[in-house]
């Protein structure tokens, strides 16, 4: 699926969440939490937000996987500093809420973690690259898999050429 918007992008969804759940959790804890704590984690679990949706902006891949670590790093730092809380005394009321924090910030790492790893075994360049010459290659290739694709599923199931197939991308 391709997004035209970072706010429709699942990941930046769920990092959203999880900057309005640190805030919602700093303001029912404020009194608890030191200032500087409480920016850091304000800011960290922003960050990760943030750093999708510069980096989806930017129109290269190479521009958007340097901003999709930053985001990583910031949802582990995030993470990290929940970590701190949850082992304060002070905080004990808030053991659920913190745990719920942590796993969202876990999710998004993994997420974040996922979306990377295709964008470096990928071709695209990033929508700054794009051309007529580079879309129309990339229309003509989708064009040559879907073929391959029908053609293939039109082959009786047990076809040695069907389960070649099916061997190297998967059931049709």
């Amino acid at each position: 699926m391709t997004y035209q918007r970072f706010e429709d992008l699942p990941v930046w969804q769920e990092a959203i969440r999880l900057a309005e759940g640190c805030e919602d959790f700093l303001i029912a804890a404020k009194d608890r939490i030191t200032y500087s704590k409480r920016d850091q984690l304000d800011r960290c679990s922003l960050s990760v937000s943030n750093n999708i949706a510069e980096g989806f902006e930017r129109g290269s891949t190479n521009e958007l996987l340097a901003f999709l670590y930053i985001a990583r790093g910031s949802s582990g730092e995030t993470r990290s500093m929940l970590c701190y809380f949850e082992r304060r005394p002070a905080l004990r009321d808030f053991k659920s809420e913190i745990s719920n924090l942590k796993s969202l910030a876990e999710s998004c790492s993994r997420q974040i973690r996922a979306w990377a790893d295709s964008l470096q075994n990928s071709d695209i360049k990033g929508q700054r690259h794009l051309n007529d010459r580079t879309r129309n290659a990339a229309h003509q290739k989708r064009a040559a898999e879907d073929f391959q694709r029908t053609s293939m599923s039109r082959l009786p199931a047990d076809h040695p050429m069907r389960l070649e197939y099916e061997r190297k991308h998967g059931p049709l």
